[in-house]
């Protein structure tokens, strides 16, 4: 009996002894997330490389032989703004410091429209060699070219971002909403994203002209500001004299999960909206009703906030399943599990309409629809809003902002 004891001590010293070289072998290796680290910094820096290389090459270098001292100036700016970007969007976006943030922010717009309109600038030389044209007169009438259209696109853009947006009305046929809710008017604003620049008066002018169109339902779906509401009430206040005759609704998106989105949902409900996180309010009029749900942000699941997470059989538990339901999600890609689930319109915003001129090709890559109306599926529509407010740099290029006036019409009337 005492052997088979020494026996079992020694195994278990052995597993012990075992366990130990283990954690000591993985404290050792390195880390999996630092390769990771470094492949991320080195895309970041080829897309900066290539942000400003183009146009410093398509501007300053090229054919168009500038004088030493232009090259010299030009070339220093350029290498000036390709280390400056980083550090101010780290100091700014990752302190909060604001104003670090906002010139972070101009500077980046810059550098995208200066990019685009460099490569484009390509086309101009080929048509210029074509025509006869010879350098270096073909390469400065480029450089000029791309200078004026990206200062004009520029200007153009910083007062399309902080106009407050036109509205814009269209009518949206449901064909099982009751003849008693046929000309219901949802008022829809989002992308606020109140953010480094004060955009009090802004907030303000966009609820004035929100109340102007005298809504039934006023939604908010998402992305409201960039920082937490403690920090951004000042540009938020203004929502709290938002009126609506039925229901004023709001959704997270996924800039409030970079930003306590709880919070958000807290202030939100402070200031007497609905908060839709993952459920849903009814609206009756004549005696004919709809369900307005909303979801959290395809991104909330993941974002390591506790109780958050896209549930839109949650959001419409208890409902009646013969009523016309009006869903707000954030994200336009959200709409395939509201199709599965039969919801007869969808509300979203996320894309911007591309903010920015030709990035709306890029977020076609990840959503379904950049702005407007689709179909999805046998009775889903959605509504996707080209947003409110800017994230970001503060420029619009051809794709203006807008507050949206969605009139419900009945098929039935």
């Amino acid at each position: 009996m005492t052997d088979e004891r020494l026996r079992e001590e020694h195994l278990e010293d052995e597993r012990l002894r075992e366990e130990h070289l283990e954690d000591e072998r993985l404290r050792e290796e390195p880390t999996p997330r630092r390769p990771r680290r470094w492949r991320r910094v080195a895309v970041v820096f080829s897309i900066l490389l290539l942000l400003f290389g183009v146009p410093w090459l398509t501007l300053v270098v090229g054919g168009a032989a500038w004088p030493t001292a232009v090259v010299v100036v030009g070339s220093i700016a350029f290498a000036a703004a390709l280390a400056g970007l980083p550090i101010l969007m780290l100091s700014g976006h990752g302190r909060r410091h604001d104003g670090a943030a906002a010139l972070g922010d101009a500077l980046l717009g810059a550098a995208w429209v200066l990019f685009v309109w460099s490569v484009l600038g390509q086309v101009l030389e080929l048509v210029l060699l074509v025509a006869g044209v010879a350098d270096p007169a073909r390469s400065r009438i480029v450089t000029v070219t791309v200078l004026a259209v990206a200062v004009a696109l520029l200007v153009w853009g910083y007062t399309e971002a902080m106009r407050v947006p036109r509205v814009k009305a269209l009518d949206v046929t449901i064909p099982r909403l009751g003849r008693a809710l046929d000309g219901l008017r949802v008022a829809v604003i989002t992308d606020t994203h109140y953010g480094p620049i004060n955009r009090t008066r802004w907030s303000a002018g966009v609820v004035e002209r929100v109340n102007e169109l005298a809504a039934d339902i006023v939604c908010h779906v998402g992305d409201i500001a960039d920082g937490t509401a403690e920090v951004r009430d000042q540009q938020a206040a203004p929502l709290a004299s938002v009126r609506a005759a039925s229901a004023r609704v709001y959704v997270t998106g996924n800039h409030e999960y970079f930003s306590e989105a709880q919070g958000w949902l807290d202030y939100m409900e402070r200031i007497g909206w609905d908060v839709l996180h993952n459920r849903h309010v009814t609206i009756e009029r004549g005696g004919d009703r709809l369900v307005v749900a909303g979801v959290d942000d395809a991104t909330a699941a993941g974002s390591g906030v506790r109780g958050h997470g896209q549930d839109l059989a949650t959001a419409l538990a208890g409902a009646d399943p013969e009523l016309p339901v009006l869903l707000l999600a954030h994200q336009p890609k959200q709409v395939a599990d509201a199709a599965q689930s039969g919801v007869d319109l969808q509300l979203s915003g996320h894309t911007h309409g591309g903010q920015i001129w030709p990035f709306n090709f890029l977020v076609r890559i990840e959503q379904p629809v950049v702005h407007g109306l689709s179909r999805h599926g046998e009775r889903t529509q959605l509504y996707t809003s080209r947003g409110t407010g800017f994230w970001g740099p503060p420029f619009r290029v051809f794709a203006p902002s807008e507050i949206t006036l969605l009139t419900l019409r009945s098929a039935q009337s």
